[in-house]
């Protein structure tokens, strides 16, 4: 099939790490003080996550030490530069590609703020090209992953013989608010993790890897109080609404059918769901609208279980997955993602 295709999926960790149980003695000196049934409900979200470990750029003494917006991004400043860095280079690697053949970079966070954004950094430090074609993609939250997926599909559909390299690095670890005790901030605490994820997308007629056949973003009306963060003078804080799970399944069926129909593909064409793992309960509420469909999640599952949500990089795990299994020529996946507006993105691939 012609169209832009996935050539190489990459990922890179930051140095610090900690499995749930090594971190629930931060959270209960953090919350020391508070009502007990208040803590004992906090402990219980850390330890019902559905998350043994995550990492960060930061070390846990650090991310619930009392510092500013200022000294915080300066962390992510500099952590973000470097996983950006490895990540780009491990796929480059990957692929056989010299960092001169790009056509085309995105780079993908919101859990942090630096101007220039991070290509910038990438086309000094990789030696790209000068004439190369950047878009930061900054506002979108969770779903980035896919958003950027559609935009660089749509540059290399117009521009054949081409490539493209999508590098998304976040930190949510950055953002968490030390005196914020809302149930937002527990369970974004709960859940969230740092990560960096690269792909690498060529038009080229030679290229190998799943084609991606088309892709879509749909709405939700009056729905932006949903998901996003603050910003406040100690910096992002964070907005998740709890009816998240219940407005997801109301919209479900709009979410999926016609956008696979506009395609000549039904649901049960589909063989693979590489789905990003908000966090249990929307992982749950996804897995029950598939499963009476006979498609599971395993792979979203097992993503969050060993990183957690990583915001926009974390669907990109969960390709990665995919991209390391062997699957059959024709097999069809659906890559979905939900962020902030609210908003779902979707697209299909074919192998």
């Amino acid at each position: 099939m012609e169209g832009s295709k996935i050539v190489a999926v990459t990922k890179s960790l930051p140095q610090y790490s900690r499995n749930t149980k090594d971190i629930l003695p931060f959270v209960e000196k953090w919350l020391y003080g508070k009502d007990e049934r208040f803590q004992r409900k906090v402990l219980k979200i850390f330890e019902g996550a559905a998350v043994d470990k995550r990492y960060s750029i930061m070390s846990p003494e650090e991310v619930f030490k009392a510092t500013s917006f200022e000294d915080k991004n300066k962390v992510y400043v500099r952590e973000v530069k470097k996983l950006g860095k490895t990540v780009l280079g491990k796929a480059l690697d990957k692929s056989g590609w010299t960092a001169d053949s790009l056509d085309y970079i995105i780079t993908v966070s919101c859990t942090g703020i630096m101007i220039p954004s991070l290509d910038a950094y990438l086309i000094n430090d990789l030696d790209l090209r000068n004439d190369i074609v950047r878009l930061p993609v900054t506002e979108m939250g969770c779903a980035a992953g896919v958003s950027a997926l559609l935009y660089a599909s749509n540059f290399l559909r117009s521009n054949p013989g081409k490539r493209a390299a999508i590098v998304a690095v976040e930190s949510p670890t950055a953002t968490f608010q030390l005196n914020d005790y809302s149930m937002a901030n527990m369970v974004s605490a709960a859940i969230f993790g740092d990560g960096a994820a690269c792909v690498l997308l060529s038009s080229e007629r030679e290229a190998k890897g799943p084609t991606i056949v088309g892709g879509g973003m749909y709405h939700f009306p009056d729905a932006t109080h949903l998901m996003g963060f603050d910003l406040i003078d100690s910096g992002l804080k964070m907005i998740l609404d709890p009816l998240v799970p219940q407005t997801i399944s109301e919209h479900f069926p709009q979410i999926i059918h016609p956008f696979l129909q506009r395609y000549g593909c039904t649901i049960e064409e589909i063989d693979h769901l590489i789905f990003h793992p908000g966090g249990k309960k929307i992982v749950e509420t996804v897995e029950r609208l598939f499963g009476v469909l006979g498609k599971n999640l395993d792979d979203t599952r097992e993503t969050l279980r060993l990183y957690g949500n990583m915001s926009s990089a974390t669907v990109l795990y969960v390709l990665e997955r995919f991209m390391e299994k062997d699957i059959e020529e024709g097999k069809r996946g659906l890559m979905l993602t939900f962020g902030p507006g609210f908003s779902a993105q979707r697209i299909l691939l074919e192998w």
